[in-house]
């Protein structure tokens, strides 16, 4: 069974990452057909919408590190050239790819948005997610940068809500993600289907020519910010290859805290600003669940 599924319905397509076993991790396999359907689909000029989903009750639960197995921890030889930043590049291929679509993109999201999984949702023209979702960019409790989604999630958030987040790792719900202004509407589990119906029904009153002139327009906006995808590729590939993510995927693993994840007593610690909608701010997302990196 393909990890991606494409379904036409009329003049939009359903896209479903269809991974469930891995809550949809972005495999390199996913990534390749998720870039290739963008490719074909900024060709098509009788599609007017994309609805991007993921199966099984999670969105994504981010990057998948096992093509990248071998590389932690491991530094390169003298001279060797690294082929983790090609792979870890691909991905932020597909981010500007998704970005770049002429047509509306609609993230429904139920379940986990974690790491690059995060990163697909702030690529999106509109967010619906239900209450049952979290989203998280869990990477630097890892020993990892957010390299690839760090400039799509300060685009979306601003810089003060951005750097919070991807600083932290901290977990949002729905209701927090939709303060935090990553997620436009919330609705009860099990009325994704008929909120995306609607939302299609509300986008279809926009001139699809109107639509993907307004897109290009605001693509330009991002277009003055420097290209970071060379740069960011390399930073993930360094930061997986040294000591601190050998610690910190290894304490992963084993369900338990990074050895810098010390908390001091709270009757000491200072006081963090709470995240938009309540919440700590700060803390390790979800110790013990599979949520990746990008």
């Amino acid at each position: 069974m393909s990890n991606f599924l494409v379904v036409r319905q009329g003049d939009t397509e359903r896209w479903t990452l269809n991974d469930p076993a891995s809550r949809n991790a972005l495999s390199d396999t996913l990534v390749l057909a998720l870039f290739e359907a963008c490719l074909r689909a900024k060709q098509d000029t009788t599609l007017r919408g994309i609805v991007l989903s993921g199966a099984g009750g999670a969105f994504s639960a981010g990057g998948s590190l096992g093509g990248f197995a071998n590389a932690i921890g491991q530094p390169l030889q003298p001279g060797e050239d690294d082929p983790l930043i090609a792979m870890n590049r691909g991905f932020g291929d597909v981010l500007h790819a998704l970005t770049e679509l002429p047509q509306w993109l609609v993230a429904a999201v139920d379940g986990p948005a974690m790491g690059g999984g995060f990163g697909l949702v702030c690529c999106a023209d509109l967010v619906i997610a239900t209450e049952r979702s979290v989203f998280a960019t869990p990477e630097v409790t890892l020993g990892l940068p957010p390299a690839q989604i760090a400039p799509f999630v300060w685009q979306r958030l601003g810089d003060a809500v951005a750097r919070q987040c991807l600083l932290s790792g901290a977990r949002w719900s729905a209701a927090q993600a939709q303060a935090a202004g990553l997620v436009n509407t919330v609705v009860a589990d099990g009325a994704l289907g008929a909120a995306v119906a609607e939302a299609e029904r509300a986008l279809r009153a926009a001139a699809p020519g109107a639509v993907a002139a307004t897109k290009q327009l605001l693509h330009r906006l991002r277009d003055k910010a420097p290209d970071l995808r060379n740069e960011a590729a390399i930073a993930f590939a360094a930061a997986l290859r040294g000591p601190e993510a050998a610690a910190g995927l290894a304490a992963f693993a084993k369900k338990q805290p990074a050895p810098w994840a010390d908390v001091p007593p709270r009757s000491t610690a200072a006081r963090v600003a709470a995240p938009p909608g309540g919440g700590s701010g700060l803390g390790r997302p979800g110790a013990g669940s599979k949520d990746g990196a990008e």
